[in-house]
């Protein structure tokens, strides 16, 4: 059941008792509540029997007891053996409050793990038979993952009956597995059938078949399978590390696209460049603590939100430190340094030391699943597609708008662009508070990702000076190269040199690269380079 499925439910069933009469229609049996009656038992072995029994009795509510009972939420009145669905979520004593008032006169039913898989396969026999073909196909991976052979009948009579050819094709490869386990049927024939599955349940049988197996040509069938199973698992596993790189490139981007303005266009070296995400991180937070009814909205609210507040902060800190130490980069290092302090302990005054939890969407939430080997999460895929709309609306700002003409004019020639009437003041401020603007945005995005607190810029202002030193200083599109081969070496490496020494070889290469080339991988050229 989805989890909006199950709150509806969830609420129907907190206010009205399970046995309760207004359930006397089409689909309901005495023998239900019966059996549902004995849940309440305080005998262990007598709720384990009653659980078996219930499973077998085709009742229209025995999916919302299983629900309920996987999920902890099914609860009795001992007074008069009364069995109700209770949770939090419907109010705030309990959804019990309802009936009589008092939550404490509820009592949970505590199940085993035995049972808790009993209810699963139960579950996954009910749904086997849904009319949504997704939860059919859930239900067909949820009897594989199990390798129950105790459900092959169930599998092969929905076959005779399935129309949905991807649904059609699991139950082909489920019901094949399942045979083999079981010995029965034509060996060479059933591995044939799942071939082209990368099912960790598949692999598993194919092990047990080569190990038990005495005909040679069967064994050699299944030695070639389960090596061509292997392959193809072992090149999803690529893609999938890739797109990690990706992703982790992504948020480096995002985190240094802003840093290549303020530090590769006006020569600042913001050392408060990560407190600035922080803040971006802090509004996406704030927003979902005044608007807690918008959590699906929360991040798209917070999006122009942190770019505001980001960037005016950015243009405080440029207008009251920055102005007065423009050629002076150490200068500013030191100065930005304090700033960043400062934000630091104002964030820490205001929220406290410890780490803000920021709620996901549910659309970024979840997982993306490609295939049984393969499975790409949505806040992270989401994250890729963001970073490059970013960097292409900010390359649009730079190239095609007089801001970025006079941005790049004061940047190549002050002097002139001073004589030819550009505010040269005006121009380093709205730089200074675009950049501080884009670092809040990417704040916005590392608060789905990770834990919000007072250090989290900490943790990427030396990565995003290494990719804007890397990729050529003052130059997006080296921005965006920098940053995702970064991330992408980072993550490529890590398998078999750990996430630190992964660092550790990344900064390396870096400083000899920047021995050999120091412009970096895209130098500026013309009167931008002096």
């Amino acid at each position: 059941m989805t989890y909006v499925t199950r709150m509806v439910v969830v609420i129907l069933m907190a206010i009205i008792p399970i046995s309760s009469s207004s359930f006397a229609d089409d689909g309901i049996t005495a023998d239900f509540e019966i059996v549902l009656a004995d849940l309440t038992s305080s005998k262990f072995k007598k709720r384990t029997q009653a659980v078996e029994k219930l499973v077998k009795i085709n009742d229209k509510r025995l999916l919302l007891v299983i629900d309920a009972l996987l999920h902890s939420q099914l609860h009795y009145r001992k007074a008069d053996k009364l069995v109700a669905v209770l949770t939090e979520k419907t109010g705030k004593d309990y959804a019990s409050a309802v009936l009589t008032g008092e939550s404490s006169e509820w009592k949970k039913v505590i199940i085993s793990n035995r049972v808790r898989t009993t209810l699963r396969d139960a579950l996954a026999m009910i749904q086997l038979n849904d009319e949504n073909a997704t939860i059919r196909k859930t239900a067909v991976d949820q009897v594989l993952s199990q390798i129950d052979v105790k459900q092959l009948a169930a599998l092969e009579k929905r076959f005779k009956i399935e129309q949905d050819d991807d649904v059609k094709e699991k139950l082909n490869v489920a019901i094949s597995t399942l045979k083999l386990k079981k010995n029965e049927g034509d060996t060479r024939n059933l591995i044939a059938n799942v071939k082209d599955s990368v099912n960790p349940s598949v692999r598993q049988v194919l092990i047990e078949v080569i190990d038990k197996v005495n005909d040679k040509e069967t064994k050699n069938l299944a030695t070639k399978t389960l090596a061509k199973i292997d392959q193809r698992v072992s090149q999803y596993a690529k893609v999938e590390t890739l797109f990690f790189g990706l992703s982790l490139g992504s948020v480096l981007v995002l985190a240094a696209i802003g840093l290549a303005i303020t530090f590769g266009v006006m020569g600042v070296i913001n050392m408060a460049h990560g407190e600035l995400i922080m803040l971006g991180a802090y509004t996406t937070y704030v927003v979902q603590l005044w608007f807690p009814n918008l959590i699906e909205y929360s991040v798209l609210i917070a999006i122009p939100l942190a770019f505001i507040v980001s960037g005016l902060v950015g243009i405080l800190i440029e207008r009251g430190i920055i102005r007065f130490l423009y050629g002076r980069p150490l200068e500013t290092l030191l100065a930005t340094f304090g700033v960043s302090l400062v934000l630091q302990q104002v964030v820490r005054s205001i929220f406290g030391p410890l780490n803000r939890a920021v709620e996901s969407p549910t659309w970024m939430s979840g997982v993306w699943q490609v295939n049984d080997a393969l499975a790409l999460t949505w806040n992270r895929l989401y994250i890729i597609v963001f970073a490059v709309l970013v960097f292409f609306i900010l390359l649009f700002i730079l190239k095609k708008t007089t801001l970025g003409l006079k941005v790049r004019a004061v940047s190549q020639n002050r002097t002139m662009a001073c004589a030819m009437g550009v505010k040269a003041n005006w121009v380093d401020a709205m730089t200074f508070g675009l950049g501080s603007g884009i670092a809040g945005v990417a704040g916005v995005a590392l608060s789905q990702l990770t834990n919000v607190g007072p250090n989290l810029g900490q943790a990427y202002i030396i990565d995003s000076f290494m990719v804007v030193v890397f990729g050529g200083v003052g130059n997006l599109w080296g921005t965006l190269v920098a940053g995702l081969s970064l991330g992408i070496t980072n993550k490529l490496l890590e398998p078999w040199a750990g996430a630190v020494l992964a660092k550790i070889i990344v900064l390396l290469f870096i400083i000899l690269f920047i021995q050999k080339r120091p412009s970096g991988l895209f130098p500026q050229k013309g009167r931008a380079a002096t």
